[in-house]
């Protein structure tokens, strides 16, 4: 694990498998849609591996032997049923208000960097309270490019107000390791979120962290706990 920044500004998560436990309802929408059409509705387990990707990863689950045309014809339809019922059962993972109170008290500025379309990630955020606390929302439509391109942590950055070297970005993709690196911050790896199947000690990382528990500890005395 490499040290911290001697100065840490500002914290960026990946929002869907870091802070938010959203499977469950990205699931419902897809049962509701293979209930429509009268097809098997596939295994929790395995969507939920992958809802990191997006909706097309979701329906590839259900409806990817029909082929990518099917995929792309049945996304319309699922986001607007991933919409109606969306934070129903979207949850904070246990022990991530803690952290976010704790970088708030300590005027650390927090914000997030997902690749979900605007329209849905503003309303979520709405949904659960926390649309006026984030310094800096990025989602996956706000520029033309997004995660693993550094540009949307870039971006984050600049509108938090916080200095990319004295900086954390944190997510349970690889894909997120990238973008953060790339824009040059520190990097963390979650293991308690979705992790697209993926084990996030090879990614590279600069630290990997196993609960929310486990990083608020590091952050204030610079190891972690199990």
């Amino acid at each position: 694990m490499k040290a911290l920044p001697s100065r840490i500004e500002g914290v960026l998560f990946d929002l869907d498998g870091t802070l938010l436990d959203s499977a469950p309802d990205l699931y419902a929408a897809l049962e509701r849609q293979c209930r429509e059409e009268g097809v098997p509705v596939p295994p929790y387990a395995p969507v939920r591996e992958v809802v990191s990707r997006g909706s097309r990863a979701v329906l590839r689950c259900a409806f990817g032997h029909l082929g990518e045309p099917a995929v792309e014809a049945r996304v319309e339809r699922y986001l607007a049923l991933y919409e109606a019922a969306m934070g129903e059962a979207t949850r904070p993972f246990e022990g991530i208000e803690d952290l976010l109170d704790q970088l708030e008290t300590r005027g650390m500025r927090w914000g997030i960097v997902t690749n979900k379309p605007g329209f849905l990630t503003d309303e979520l955020l709405r949904r659960i309270g926390w649309d006026l606390r984030a310094a800096a929302v990025v989602s996956g439509d706000t520029l033309p490019v997004k995660k693993p391109d550094p540009a949307p942590v870039r971006l984050a950055c600049e509108r938090a107000g916080i200095d990319p070297p004295c900086s954390l970005f944190v997510g349970d993709d690889r894909r997120d390791v990238m973008a953060g690196a790339a824009a040059g911050l520190y990097t963390v790896a979650v293991a308690w979120g979705y992790l697209d199947g993926g084990d996030p000690r090879e990614w590279n990382a600069d630290a990997v962290l196993d609960t929310p528990r486990q990083f608020a500890h590091w952050l204030r005395h610079g190891q972690a706990v199990a």
